[in-house]
């Protein structure tokens, strides 16, 4: 596996990361999620793949994603082999100086470690003013608890506000972008995609198999998981008319190359200049998938009929105000 830089750091990264929201005590955020024994499992069968970068957040399952993770990857590597990212904004005083002092040293010590290779905030934080949210993160870099920083879904203004402010101070910049983007969901493609990849930031989007839709050519599944999840259906039910005609079109393709649909959608991610989608899974066969499609390679043609019946969509992903405080998921479908 041919492992890539992450922003302009020099931390290596695997072209495929693992999404640690599979993980965590069942019934505290999703249903669906997997107990420490399978976590475990997954998290060595990734390593065995040379999948080396994993993303958690310190709301994920109450925490319980976070420590299960540690707990695996202690049992699987050495801690200076694997790139272990997580998250703050779903916390008591989201990004406010106090708030992150406080929730990186709780990231830190669930996950057993004594840093983290990336930090990302959740969302933008309408509450505390940029200047104070940009120099907490700097401190923590300096004080060699986080190595890189990264941001996650919001508008392409926002994060270049934040960015100059770091760069005004001297402060530590974002070198990552974990953001909403797959075949079904290209809103970003406008504003922010752009201005990342003309500043070197790496992408890192989430949910790029669009919660198990581009995997199938049906669009309900029978899955604990597409039962119960109320965010994959808000996140995409209201646009299923328009996502079906591309869904068609990644299953044509598929069956053209002699591959899984899963493939030519994490393939087309890497055509657009995607660093290391961050894949979610309950089954060992999602991660062979996943760096199986690392092998490949999408012709301009392809991507073009895969994009050509794509129409705008609604925003999902970027918040217009801070939700309610203790909120657990968002874009909902009630």
């Amino acid at each position: 596996m041919d492992y890539v830089q992450l922003g302009k750091t020099d931390i290596m990264v695997s072209p495929v990361c693992v999404g640690a929201m599979s993980f965590g005590q069942p019934g505290t955020m999703h249903d669906w999620t997997l107990d420490q024994g399978q976590t475990t499992k997954m998290v060595n069968a990734a390593l065995e793949l040379g999948i080396n970068f994993f993303d958690t957040a310190n709301s994920y399952s109450r925490g319980t994603s976070e420590e299960y993770l540690g707990k695996a990857l202690k049992v699987n590597t050495q801690r200076d082999r694997v790139v272990i990212a997580s998250k703050v904004y779903f916390n008591p005083g989201r990004l406010s100086y106090q708030a992150i002092m406080r929730e990186i040293d709780g990231t830190l010590l669930r996950l057993g470690t004594d840093y983290l290779d990336l930090y990302i905030i959740h969302r933008f934080d309408y509450d505390t003013p940029i200047e104070e949210t940009m120099e907490a993160l700097n401190d923590v870099v300096k004080l060699g608890k986080v190595r890189a920083l990264g941001a996650s879904a919001m508008f392409a203004d926002q994060f270049a506000q934040m960015q100059q402010v770091a760069a005004d101070h001297d402060w530590a910049q974002f070198q990552a972008m974990e953001n909403h983007y797959n075949l079904l969901y290209r809103e970003d493609e406008a504003e922010l995609i752009p201005y990342c990849l003309q500043n070197q930031v790496s992408l890192i989007p989430y949910s790029p198999l669009a919660a198990g839709h581009l995997t199938r050519p049906t669009w309900e599944a029978t899955t604990l998981r597409s039962r119960t999840d109320r965010v994959a259906r808000g996140k995409y039910d209201d646009a299923k008319e328009n996502d079906l005609q591309i869904i068609g079109r990644v299953h044509d393709l598929a069956q053209k190359y002699g591959v899984s649909m899963a493939q030519i959608a994490l393939a087309w991610q890497w055509a657009k200049g995607v660093t290391a989608p961050i894949v979610g899974g309950t089954k060992t066969r999602n991660y062979r998938d996943a760096v199986a499609a690392t092998n490949v390679h999408l012709t301009a043609p392809d991507i073009a009929y895969l994009e050509e019946p794509y129409r705008p969509h609604r925003i999902v992903g970027p918040l217009t105000a801070n939700p309610p405080q203790g909120t657990m998921l968002i874009d909902e479908k009630k």
